[in-house]
């Protein structure tokens, strides 16, 4: 469920899930724009950051920073649903990466100016530019 579109909000994203026994959100990754925080509304996820895995708790509280240092991802290893509640700050473009695939992409506003690649697939600053 959307909260923020529910609610009318534009300067922040939320958003209601729910995650049956054995699932998993997204892929291990971190934000260069967007700060992420999680609530635990209903179940026992666990989370992954940098300084390992954690269980939570239902009304547990977790802030994940811009940067390196935020990394997450978050997960039912228990054998009920979970539900989550995540919010962060809403920018127009948004930069993630995720460590364990070298992959990271980049949404805009506009059609068709995503991307999501591998960084060994990394381009020469001058590739396919006109000589002067």
């Amino acid at each position: 469920m959307n909260v923020a579109e529910a609610i009318g909000a534009s300067m922040i994203g939320a958003r209601l899930y729910e995650l049956e026994p054995r699932g998993k959100h997204v892929p291990y990754h971190w934000h260069v724009v967007e700060e992420e925080w999680l609530l635990v509304v209903q179940g026992t996820p666990t989370i992954r950051t940098p300084e390992g895995d954690q269980v939570l708790r239902e009304g547990d509280v977790v802030v994940f920073p811009v940067g390196p240092e935020g990394a997450h991802l978050w997960r039912n290893d228990s054998d009920e649903p979970i539900r989550v509640l995540m919010w962060s700050n809403s920018g127009e473009l948004e930069v993630c990466v995720y460590p364990d695939s070298g992959k990271i992409g980049a949404w805009t506003p506009y059609d068709g100016v995503q991307l999501l690649n591998r960084t060994d697939a990394n381009l020469d600053y001058w590739d396919g530019e006109p000589e002067q």
